[in-house]
Parts: structure tokens; sequence; C-alpha cells
């Protein structure tokens, strides 16, 4: 599975919160992915991250 961030993010902290295994603030603080793919035991909280995003940034392929 691959998680991706898009441009739409807002750096609220969400998905890091929830999923910290696989994502952190960029240095432009806007979250990235750290992990491609995202490793099978996290598959689970990351597409429920994906689903808590306030603005759909995050996209599961």
């Amino acid at each position: 599975m691959k998680a991706t961030v898009d441009d739409t993010c807002i750096a609220c902290g969400l998905c890091i919160e929830m999923c910290p295994e696989v994502f952190e603030m960029g240095d432009d603080n806007i979250a990235k992915v750290k992990t491609d793919p995202v490793p099978s035991e996290q598959e689970e909280t990351c597409k429920e991250a994906a689903a808590a995003c306030p603005v759909e940034a995050i996209k599961i392929a």
C-alpha cells in the first residue's frame, strides 16, 4: 500500500498523532509520508488517518 499527502495539507498534525510510524511533519510544516510502502502492520491505522484528514489531503493506493 502506498500513501501520499498532497498540497492541500493544512498541517493540522492529526495524521502524525494517529500514525507516527508513517507520517511526519516536513521542514515546510506540511505532513509527509516517511515510509514507502506503508508497513503492513500500519495499513489500517494509515487508512484511519486518511479518513480523518479534515481536507482529504491523504491518498491511499
